[in-house]
């Protein structure tokens, strides 16, 4: 199963990946052989005796929970086991956390929220927050993650308007220490609440993934503004733009990249080139996504061209006044202030092009100056670009053709991993791209699945995920394919099932077909619903809509078993609301959602009055546990476990349909670039995510 798989032939994160999934599966099975208990374990059954166990578990081994074989715990080792995950600060997905939040209600856990990870908090029935507790809960499930409430819009609702009735109510501004309070909360914030707080809201706001148009907007008024803050530093949230300086502007985090042209027109010119000089050299350093560092390094430059006299345009016919380009013009940080888009394409000469792209990529060009490149490169290499530099243009890539891809020569599985990372090519280029790779003798192996990601077999033809051995499938384990189409997830069902056959048992099964499960068809889900499952709200939530339409109120009831009472929390979500609105009134009734959602008794406002304007209604989206407390089949990694097979023949679940499926535990969104890059042979990432703007590397 492991033929291949070198760090030659992987690179060496994956290579090293695997190494470190290989030595949780070697200890996890010497403790489990070595366990005098494991056959009883083995079957299902929880070692209660070793409870002590969950006390002390990695995080690594806690990132693998799983509802069921928990769901056995006695309300100590299960306080124990949450317990050790905030300690730990285990990273769990929303599918996860749902049904641990249902477990710990069972459990009357919930008063203990001090006590759990942030994360959980945003799952748990709020009605159940006594008063006293207010302030205390919202603060603390406020530095968890809210886009894991993705796919339940009531709850998330829910969280805002019992923040702000924690507070009194609706309020004109909020305070510093509302904000406080609010935390990550302030990322649904509408724009003229934003604008009205105080401005300690841009830390805040330094804690959103992304900002909307509107909430961009309204941080740029704030700025703006000048209005005094209490930071020591001379920075945007104490002082009018024209006395910014570099401290303040590097505490702005990724806010900077929103601020507008018009604001960095007023900025001090030399705060303003030692600011970009600290963006560019952090982006090259890989320190910075580059699609953000774009997004500052372009509005930055605008502001630069209005504030000359007469503004250069780009003029193909104009001569090189610059200089000629050479390599060590390529090291300056301050390259792009010194050559606009057309000053590039007049003084980068072809032979300094071929020599120099990566140091040359390595800087957030704008989409002009990407298009000057990528003309250049045509005339470079009229034939198609070569793959040893196809490894070096993933920022490029977008710009590609169909026909233009159609020239390339991809025989690397490096190249690929490279093309398709997250801000490489689009989506719709990943079957061209891959069918390349096909060509020239390549084959999908499951750890190129792995590396490439859930979300680019949304966009595989059928016959290429048809081609996919189900033994690489198997290895590839649990993949994200939340995003696909309706039609993907249909062909994606039918290889899970192909390549997960041999499952010895239902709940084995379950766990590896969980993530395939929106394209079950509905025989499939009634036969999980008589395997009572247990299916958490997450994954329902990404069920056929069509398919789900031919499930009974029962069907639902005991599919979901414990965790429908979830189906408050997601009565908004287009799924659930198309299936409740077929439904009698009877019907809503016997699942407790007969009142409407949008009165008084509803989820979303019972606990907390009257709506307010200041929110936005809606949102701008591996081991486990000790194997002495798990089931073998449920203790190792998705991929991992199939290595135990060996190819041996294991019974099936069999039923009319053929097989039951599940989902399991997403993997890591491995399409990151470079996850299989090859030491020596791969560019080093471009630029990777910021937290607070850092100091240039030394």
């Amino acid at each position: 199963q492991l033929q291949g798989l070198t760090p030659s032939g992987l690179g060496l994160r994956v290579w090293n990946a695997l190494v470190s999934m290989g030595l949780a599966l070697l200890v996890s099975l010497t403790a489990h052989c070595s366990h005098p208990q494991a056959e009883g374990a083995s079957q299902g059954g929880l070692d209660a005796s070793r409870a002590d166990l969950w006390a002390s578990a990695s995080a690594s081994l806690l990132q693998g929970f799983w509802c069921q074989p928990a769901g056995q715990l006695s309300r100590d080792q299960l306080a124990a086991l949450i317990r050790r995950m905030a300690t730990q600060h285990v990273l769990l997905r929303a599918w996860q956390l749902s049904c641990l939040a249902n477990l710990a209600a069972q459990q009357g856990l919930q008063g203990d929220f001090e006590l759990h990870p942030p994360d959980l908090l945003l799952f748990y029935n709020l009605t159940q927050v006594k008063e006293a507790d207010c302030r205390a809960f919202i603060r603390r499930a406020a530095q968890g993650d809210t886009e894991l409430l993705a796919n339940l819009p009531d709850q998330r609702a829910a969280l805002r308007h019992r923040a702000l009735a924690c507070l009194g109510g609706p309020r004109p501004s909020l305070s510093a220490s509302d904000l406080l309070l609010l935390g990550v909360l302030v990322c649904d914030m509408d724009a003229s609440s934003i604008v009205a707080a105080d401005p300690h809201v841009l830390q805040n706001l330094q804690h959103c993934p992304r900002l909307t148009a509107a909430q961009q907007a309204a941080l740029n008024r704030l700025l703006a503004s000048g209005r005094t803050g209490s930071q020591r530093c001379s920075g945007p949230d104490s002082e009018p733009p024209g006395s910014w300086n570099l401290e303040g502007l590097r505490a702005l985090g990724h806010l900077a990249s929103y601020i507008s042209p018009g604001l960095w027109m007023q900025l001090q010119e030399a705060v303003g080139l030692d600011f970009f000089r600290s963006i560019v050299a952090a982006c090259r350093a890989g320190q910075l996504k580059q699609r953000d560092a774009r997004r500052f390094v372009t509005s930055f430059l605008e502001a630069k061209s209005k504030a000359v006299s007469s503004p250069s345009k780009r003029d193909t016919g104009r001569p090189c006044v610059r200089g000629n380009i050479t390599a060590a013009t390529l090291h300056d940080d301050l390259f792009l202030m010194r050559y606009d888009c057309g000053q590039l394409e007049s003084c980068l000469g072809s032979r300094v092009l071929r020599a120099n792209l990566d140091p040359l990529l390595q800087h957030p060009l704008p989409a002009e100056c990407q298009q000057v490149v990528k003309a250049k490169l045509a005339r470079v290499y009229p034939g198609g670009v070569p793959e040893e530099q196809l490894r070096l243009i993933p920022s490029l890539v977008y710009l590609y053709s169909l026909s233009e891809i159609g020239q390339w020569h991809v025989t690397s599985k490096d190249t690929v991993v490279t093309l398709l990372a997250p801000d490489g090519a689009l989506e719709n280029q990943t079957e061209a791209i891959l069918q390349k790779f096909l060509d020239h003798n390549g084959t999908v192996t499951g750890a190129l699945l792995v590396a490439i990601g859930g979300s680019r077999l949304c966009w595989m033809s059928p016959r290429q995920i048809q081609a996919i051995r189900p033994s690489e499938f198997r290895l590839a384990g649990a993949l994200d394919i939340s995003s696909c189409p309706q039609t993907r997830k249909n062909v994606l069902f039918d290889k899970a099932r192909e390549a997960f056959a041999s499952a010895s048992t239902t709940d084995t099964y379950y766990r590896f077909m969980r993530p395939y499960l929106g394209g079950a068809p509905v025989e499939e889900l009634r036969h999980l619903a008589q395997a009572n499952v247990s299916m958490d709200i997450d994954t329902f939530t990404n069920l056929n809509p069509r398919v789900l339409q031919s499930l009974s109120v029962g069907n639902v009831t005991t599919l979901l078993g414990p965790n429908v009472g979830d189906l408050q929390k997601a009565r908004s979500h287009p799924i659930i609301s198309s299936w409740l609105r077929s439904l009698n009134r009877s019907a809503l009734s016997e699942l407790g959602l007969d009142t409407d959602p949008t009165g008084p008794t509803s989820s979303a406002h019972s606990t907390t009055g009257t709506p307010t304007p200041s929110w936005t209604e809606g949102a701008p989206s591996v081991p486990p546990a000790h194997l002495g407390y798990l089931p073998l089949a449920m203790a190792l990694p998705t991929g991992l476990l199939w290595l135990l097979y060996g190819g041996t023949p294991r019974p099936s679940w069999h039923h009319p349909q053929g097989m039951v499926e599940d989902r399991t535990a997403p993997a890591p969104h491995a399409g990151e670039q470079g996850l299989a890059r090859e030491a020596g042979h791969l560019p080093r990432p471009r630029c990777r995510p910021w937290g607070t703007w850092p100091h240039p590397p030394s």
